[in-house]
């Protein structure tokens, strides 16, 4: 194995581009957690996300066109989620895993004209002098605009959450609806409101997959991201700090294997692969069995004004 063919500078900037679309999925998962609604229809609105996405900036020949149409694409698809669980009162975990399997039909059936082509891509944007640092500047000041909006991003969502009155509101939508509500505060737009923000983030999130990370349409290329933006969130305990800690180490190990596999590790290509997911997996139980807390009160529980 030669550790020496790694480049440390690539590395941290394959981390940063690996870490982008489940940092966008999982900040606006948060959210809408945050405000008492578990959606687990992520992966569906991811892989909906990048082939909307796709086929626009094919057709239109832009890619922030295509971010938009993914954007706009995945708040549609968690309207239909909204409306089932806010207004019809379904089940929100068996609506949620519904979500995702008309995501990932819908996504197969978008898709088949476009596989094999390539879509246009997003340009480095390098950030004046910053950019021109040694090393750090390849690093950290030569990625695409979507890298650090997504950064910016997580800082707006904290801010919000934790300073503004419209954040105030929505955690204590999440704490107790029903105290909520009798302060006057209306629940069910407030949750609608995040759950249509939630959808437009994993859209976000499944269009920097098939048009910067890729860039191109594979059936089913989201690959169980979804559900690892779920498992971050609760990684995070609900905050958004540690929702980036958690992306990127999620991308690093991503990346991490990657290399290992180009370096021609003595281990099972099998098991690098896995590698990831078994390290999600035991960051969740580790949790568990330490018993970190932190999920808003209502989580998952329906609300009714009459009740």
């Amino acid at each position: 194995m030669d550790l020496g063919s790694i480049s440390v500078v690539l590395l941290v900037a394959s981390i940063m581009v690996s870490a982008t679309p489940i940092l966008l999925a999982a900040i606006g998962e948060m959210v809408v957690e945050k405000a008492g609604v578990l959606n687990l229809g992520v992966e569906g609105m991811m892989i909906t996300g990048a082939v909307v996405g796709f086929a626009f900036a094919v057709n239109s020949g832009s890619p922030m066109f295509g971010f938009v149409a993914a954007a706009l694409a995945g708040a549609l698809l968690s309207s239909a989620f909204a409306l089932l669980t806010q207004f019809l009162l379904s089940n929100q975990v068996a609506t949620g895993l519904g979500l995702t399997l008309v995501g990932l039909g819908l996504s197969s059936l978008i898709g088949k004209p476009y596989e094999g082509i390539k879509s246009p891509t997003l340009p480095k944007l390098d950030i004046p002098i910053l950019s021109d640092l040694p090393v750090v500047g390849r690093m950290l000041f030569s990625h695409d605009i979507m890298v650090y909006l997504s950064l910016l991003l997580v800082v707006c969502v904290w801010a919000f959450l934790k300073y503004t009155r419209a954040g105030l509101i929505l955690r204590a939508v999440g704490e107790s609806h029903d105290s909520a509500h009798a302060l006057g505060y209306r629940v069910v737009r407030v949750r609608f409101l995040a759950i249509l923000f939630g959808g437009a983030c994993a859209g976000l999130g499944g269009a920097y997959l098939s048009l910067v990370r890729v860039p191109q349409w594979t059936e089913g290329m989201t690959a169980g991201a979804g559900w690892i933006a779920l498992a971050i969130v609760v990684f995070a305990s609900w905050r958004a700090g540690r929702i980036l800690v958690g992306a990127y180490l999620f991308g690093g190990v991503t990346v991490l294997q990657l290399n290992l596999q180009a370096a021609g590790a003595n281990v099972p290509v099998a098991l690098l692969s896995a590698s990831p997911y078994l390290i999600t997996i035991l960051v969740l139980i580790v949790i568990s069995a330490r018993g970190a807390h932190g999920a808003p009160a209502s989580l998952a529980r329906p609300f009714h004004a009459s009740s």
